[in-house]
């Protein structure tokens, strides 16, 4: 409990553990449904719960925009978001209930924030220009702190540039650098150490469970999305809502990881392709949670490219939970 707070933002409680103090609790139940239970209470459980506490911060934490020029950073002090009486489950909860182990370290999170930062980057969702100028950092820092409050329930306190250059060892990079050059003799290999073995049951479940959890909220940020006036993109919003229930209605009935069919056992090379399938469409949805970020912020004229990028997300979710339901071999493709 020492390190709440410190490296370690959230962590699993047992039935009939008080909240620490100075610490939120957090109740989430088989479904999704969470409620919050104040610093200094009792946790009591149902068979089907689960509780967490965490503490609200603030944090610090040095990210990596571009991983070409490791030199270069940011500096990010947040907080877990305070709660919204607008909303009925805090974007945190839903975290900790989908997402989060037995414990979520500060250093777990940090990387979590880091990839979303470089995917949006990466796709030019977000922009971080060399010689930023002043409009340009407040349109990335907005565009920023709305993915983080969106995606993960937590508030941006500061967010600066920061020399990352000590902590680079460059004598590493130019010598694997080096390494790659064809005239260069490559060293004698070394002995690696085996990795962990990938367990495609765990993997599978949890990216069913995230789909499960998280598709609904997402379904109801596109349907809250406030639409000008005109027929041709309400006719678009109300396409696109009702592809995500059939979406969300394939999750709700997807078969077990190991069946063909009732009684006859799926081949292990079918069940890897099926977790694979189930990641790629977890991939799917974070990039639905950075489009309700760039809705939220979006103009009315820029609505329309949004709804594309919405329809090019939705059609993987829907390839890849089709592809995942099936027991015989589908040709896979790369994500649109």
């Amino acid at each position: 409990m020492s390190a709440l707070g410190t490296a370690t933002l959230a962590l699993r409680m047992g039935p009939g553990c008080t909240v620490p103090k100075g610490c939120i609790g957090v109740v989430a139940d088989q479904g999704g449904h969470t409620r919050r239970v104040a610093e200094s209470t009792r946790i009591v459980l149902a068979d089907s719960e689960n509780a967490f506490c965490f503490h609200p911060g603030p944090y610090g934490a040095d990210l990596l925009p571009f991983a070409a020029a490791p030199e270069l950073g940011l500096h990010l002090s947040f907080a877990v978001d305070a709660p919204d009486p607008r909303v009925a489950q805090q974007r945190f909860d839903l975290y900790l209930a989908s997402e989060a182990g037995d414990t979520l370290g500060l250093g777990d999170f940090s990387a979590a924030i880091e990839a979303a930062l470089q995917q949006e980057l990466a796709l030019g969702h977000l922009a971080l220009p060399p010689c930023t100028t002043l409009d340009e950092w407040n349109a990335f820092r907005g565009g920023f702190n709305q993915l983080l409050y969106t995606r993960f329930g937590i508030s941006v306190d500061d967010c600066v540039p920061v020399d990352l250059g000590e902590r680079v060892d460059y004598a590493a990079l130019l010598l694997a650098r080096a390494l790659e050059t064809p005239e260069v003799p490559a060293p004698p290999p070394q002995p690696v150490a085996a990795a962990a073995p990938f367990d495609a049951t765990a993997a599978d479940a949890k990216a069913l469970r995230r789909l499960f959890l998280e598709l609904p909220c997402v379904m109801h940020g596109l349907r809250m999305a406030v639409l000008p006036p005109g027929q041709a993109l309400f006719q678009q919003h109300m396409a696109l809502l009702q592809r995500l229930d059939k979406v969300s209605l394939s999750i709700n009935t997807m078969p077990d990881l190991a069946l063909a069919a009732p009684g006859e056992m799926l081949p292990a090379d079918r069940q890897l392709a099926r977790t694979r399938h189930s990641l790629r469409a977890v991939v799917a949805l974070d990039d639905a949670w950075a489009l309700l970020a760039r809705l939220g912020l979006a103009a009315d004229a820029d609505l329309a490219p949004l709804f594309d990028d919405a329809d090019r997300i939705i059609a993987n979710l829907e390839h890849e939970c089709a592809a995942r339901r099936v027991a015989v071999p589908v040709p896979e493709s790369e994500p649109a």
